[in-house]
Order: structure tokens, then C-alpha cells, then sequence
């Protein structure tokens, strides 16, 4: 008997960050980190579920959440085997679909919930080949992987056959760097110690906190003050020293030229990379940018809306560190094609993980690449936020400054029970509580 998919439920699950100011930044002054939150089920007796989510900060989670159930006739119904040997297809279905297209295309509360949905999928996948997904994807052919990628509006820039190249030039080592990854970790970067709300004293304490659990790069969020910027960073470098690498994330908050007048302030802090320093959609804006404040770097992509944007960037040198999202894009396929871009064009890839299920997941791409695509670490960092990792089941490990690579099958969404119960908006007891 086939096997079909039966339910897609979706939850709006809040955590109530903004009560300490985790999260804050020049432009989202009080987050409250969410996840419109997916499980997929099916009529397998006492079969996995696939579990997703879309990430969000707060208002608005609820229509993300509906976003995601106006998919549910695009995949109940579906043989279980047959479409998950077929997420290549399954993907170019529900982003082709031309009513759902109108709605982007290929951006916003829709794509995202695309993304939700497919990476639900993934986690099913991963849990019934018994694998974690990075290496599910890592032990995949290159013509496996390469149908898994929608090549539309990207041929100019990448065809299907340099992506098989890319792939296959990495299957030499593949073996190698697995058995490294599992040994050592993946490079981390701390985004904890910088967020704009915390005080200095604070700030001092959570940039020692970060040298002691050894990271060797931490994020400092600025642009709402140039003056309290300035004495930040000088905190920061001061606390940390000149060989710690320090980044700073704007989160889009300039202009052009303001942005420029602003990394120049911070010049003598030596700042890594400036993130995000304008509009997301500006890619020529970011080019301007880059060029005016070199040999500072510019980083960006956690806003950004689809791989053929992450095109447009890399085609005109708008970045130096791409900076993948695992639930922004369509999901996983996207974020394999966006890797395959990065490769091509030679662009070190350092995702962003700042909000609640991130690091869970994209830990998980990173890896992958090292492993199957571009096959190196160097100038390569995920970034860690120290928040909310109890409330998942197999929350990810840091050790000695590196993310431990997952050995759990599936793509590491699964939330508690319990956690589920007491963060889901508007009735869960968290939210009972008087702020």
C-alpha cells in the first residue's frame, strides 16, 4: 500500500526575547524571536514526522503561519516515497505554481513558506535514511544534487554542467573532509555579546565570555548611534584584543553615503566586514559600498530574497561573505544553488543564525558544502546566537569555539512538546504572563 501524506499543521510559536532586549538591533529595537512552525505527517504507522518552521520576529508570525497552510493541498494527498525522491520536482511545482508565483515571485511570506514546507520535507527525508541532512546531501552523486536546483535565471551565470563540474572536482576528499568535520567542528562566530540593547558592562562581559569559550570572531550590532558606536567597538577591541576578529551588522539601517561616512568612523577598530549597511535589495548600492570602504569588507545575504539576487551580487562583486539563510530562500534547493553560485564565483560563505532554529539549521549547509561543494573552511564562520537552543530536541553543540557536527538523522527542527505548548501565541503560558 503507497504511503501519502495526511496533515500539515502549523503553529505560531513566540518567545518573548524583546523582555530582555536579546535580539535588538538598529532596526528591530524589540524582537520577539519566532517560528511559524510546520509538521508534516503522514499515514505510516508510527512513521517520522518532517518538522519546519519559517522564522520571524514577532507580528506577523500568524500570517506566516497561514502562508504555510495555504500549501497544505499542494502536499497532503502526495505519495510519501515518490516525493521525497522528487524534491527537485516538488520544488519547481510549488515555486512555478502560477498563482502562488503572483504572490512573490520568489520572495516574501510566500517563499518562505515554501522553505518551511521543503525543509519539513528534508527533515522527513533525513529521518527515514537514518542520516543527519548534511551528510544525507553530502553522500548524494553531483547529478543527484544538480537536479535538485532550479538553473532558471541563473544560466549566465552558473549552467548545469559547471555546476556538475564544481561537484565533481569536490567528490576527490569528499571522505577526507567528512572525517575531519566530524572531528574537529565547523568554525563559529558569537553574535551574543553585540546586541544593541545590552550595556557596557554587559557587553564587557559577554565579549569574555565568548574569548573563553574560544571564539575567535564576535559581532557587534551598530548604527543607530555613531557616538555609542565608537565607544562600543573600542570596548569590544579593548576587551578583546587585535587578533579577535570583531564584525559589525548595520541591518540595512544607512544610506549609501551614510554607510560609507559611518565604517569610516570605525576604520581604526579594524572591523571584519560591515553587514548588511543598506537596503538588502540596493545590490548596487552594496557594490558602491564595498568598493568606497575596502580593504573593510561588506557581508549580506540573510534578507536577501532569492538565488538569482545572490547572483546579481556575486556577479558584480557587491560582497565579500555571502551569508546564506536556511529559512529565507526556497529551503534547502534554493540554498544548494546559492552554495553552487558561491563556489563558482570563489565567494567564502558564512551564513547567518541570529533567531530562534537557525544555527539548528544551517549548520547543516554549511557543512554540506565543505564537504561536497566548495570543499574549504577558510574565512569560513556560521554564526552562533547563545539563545533558545533548550527548546529544541537536538539543539546544536558548540565546542572550543566550532559547531559540533550533527550525528542525529534529520535536519534538527524538532521542538519540544512541551515548548511547543507554552510559546504558541496568543495562549500558551508564556504568554499568560504579565510582561
Amino acid at each position: 500500500m503507497t504511503q501519502r501524506f495526511t496533515d500539515l499543521d502549523t503553529l505560531d510559536i513566540r518567545f518573548p526575547t524583546s523582555r530582555d532586549l536579546d535580539g535588538s538591533d538598529a532596526m528591530n529595537p524589540d524582537p520577539d524571536y519566532s517560528a511559524a512552525y510546520v509538521i508534516l505527517r503522514t499515514d505510516e504507522a508510527e512513521g517520522a514526522e518532517g518538522h519546519g518552521f519559517a522564522f520571524t520576529i514577532g507580528r506577523g508570525n500568524d500570517i506566516q503561519a497561514a502562508a504555510i497552510r495555504a500549501l497544505a493541498p499542494y502536499v497532503i494527498g502526495l505519495p510519501v516515497d515518490a516525493t521525497l525522491a522528487d524534491l527537485g520536482g516538488l520544488w519547481r511545482r510549488l515555486v512555478h505554481d502560477s498563482q502562488l508565483r503572483w504572490l512573490g515571485p520568489e520572495k516574501g511570506v510566500m517563499h518562505m513558506a515554501i522553505s518551511a514546507v521543503i525543509n519539513a520535507l528534508w527533515d522527513l527525508r533525513a529521518k527515514r535514511e537514518d542520516k543527519p541532512l548534511w551528510r544525507l546531501l553530502a553522500e548524494l552523486s553531483p547529478e543527484e544534487i544538480v537536479d535538485l536546483v532550479d538553473f532558471r535565471y541563473l544560466s549566465d551565470a552558473l549552467t548545469p554542467g559547471e555546476a556538475l563540474a564544481i561537484l565533481r572536482r569536490a567528490e576527490t576528499g569528499r571522505a577526507e573532509r567528512t572525517t575531519r568535520l566530524l572531528a574537529d567542528g565547523y568554525p563559529a562566530y558569537a553574535t551574543s555579546p553585540g546586541w544593541l540593547g545590552y550595556d557596557d558592562d554587559k557587553l564587557r562581559r559577554l565579549c569574555r565570555e565568548a574569548l573563553a569559550d574560544g571564539f575567535t570572531q564576535i559581532k557587534l550590532k551598530v548604527g543607530a548611534d555613531l557616538a555609542d558606536d565608537i565607544r562600543r567597538m573600542r570596548i569590544a577591541r579593548e576587551v578583546c584584543g587585535p587578533h579577535v576578529r570583531i564584525a559589525v551588522d548595520a541591518n540595512q539601517r544607512w544610506d549609501v553615503s551614510t554607510a560609507i561616512a559611518w565604517i569610516r568612523e570605525l576604520a581604526p577598530f579594524d572591523p571584519w566586514w560591515v553587514e548588511e549597511p543598506t537596503s538588502p535589495d540596493d545590490v548596487v548600492g552594496h557594490a558602491t559600498i564595498a568598493r568606497a570602504i575596502a580593504p573593510i569588507r561588506v557581508a549580506t545575504g540573510e534578507h536577501v530574497h532569492n538565488r538569482v539576487m545572490f547572483k546579481q551580487y556575486l556577479q558584480i562583486g557587491a560582497l565579500s561573505f555571502l551569508q546564506i539563510d536556511a529559512a529565507r530562500v526556497g529551503g534547502v534547493n534554493e540554498n544548494i544553488a546559492i552554495l553552487l553560485l558561491a563556489a563558482k564565483f570563489g565567494v567564502a560563505v558564512c551564513p547567518h543564525a541570529g533567531g530562534v532554529g537557525l544555527c539548528e539549521l544551517v549548520q547543516h549547509l554549511s557543512m554540506f558544502d565543505y564537504v561536497a561543494v566548495s570543499g574549504s573552511m577558510d574565512d569560513r564562520v556560521i554564526e552562533y546566537v547563545d539563545h533558545l537552543h533548550e527548546h529544541f530536541t537536538h539543539p546544536a553543540v558548540i565546542r572550543n569555539g566550532r559547531y559540533v557536527a550533527p550525528t542525529v538523522p534529520g535536519f534538527n527542527a524538532t521542538m519540544h512538546e512541551v515548548s511547543l505548548a507554552e510559546h504558541t501565541y496568543p495562549g500558551g503560558a508564556v504568554w499568560a504572563v504579565a510582561v
